[in-house]
């Protein structure tokens, strides 16, 4: 369960590697099928975040209140965090391709990419710090300095699961508006 510096630079190094090879053998988009395609792409990202970010908020919610009774044991924490961490690495995931295709996406989609950022990082930090204490200390899980880390990972985990839910309401609004728009025949 222990998460390691080692690990985690030998996955990304693997998949830049993989990325690397893939772009090279795929064919070349036009600048214009490029932006569509990022745009695309990113709206399906934030999608597929969102989705994680339900379960995220779920299992940190748990966390949250299996430390607020002494009766539950360390393992019932260590569940609880490693289904945090594997969401929180595939939001990762989905970020760090993102952050590629950020400048063809639509200026509300960048927004949402540094706020969505943001918000998986701090949930991060502080489900990593929470791991490593937890190993350290399996007999002292009511101390305030746990306590912190797993009630920053529930709000963390809230704030963005409401960011990404609110960008997407944004984008249904706006393509609404286009439909109603083209349909009254309207000029911009």
């Amino acid at each position: 369960m222990r998460f390691t510096l080692k690990r985690a630079t030998a996955v990304v190094t693997a998949f830049v590697f993989l990325w690397t090879g893939l772009v090279l053998a795929s064919p070349r988009m036009t600048p214009s099928e490029e932006s569509a395609y990022s745009i695309e792409r990113a709206s399906r990202l934030l999608s597929e975040i969102q989705d994680e970010a339900v379960g995220l908020t779920r299992n940190a919610g748990q966390l949250e209140a299996l430390a607020r009774h002494p009766q539950y044991s360390w393992q019932s924490h260590a569940t609880y965090l490693e289904a945090v961490k594997g969401h929180i690495n595939a939001v990762g995931d989905r970020t760090a391709e993102l952050q590629r295709i950020s400048r063809d996406a639509l200026p509300w989609q960048q927004q949402a990419i540094k706020q969505v950022t943001s918000h998986a990082a701090q949930v991060a930090t502080h489900t990593q710090a929470a791991i490593l204490y937890l190993s350290d200390n399996h007999n002292r899980l009511f101390v305030p300095e746990y306590k912190d880390h797993v009630a920053m990972i529930a709000d963390s985990s809230q704030s963005m699961s409401q960011t990404v839910d609110k960008f997407l309401d944004y984008e249904q609004a706006q393509q609404k508006f286009q439909r109603l728009q083209t349909q009254l025949e309207l000029a911009e």
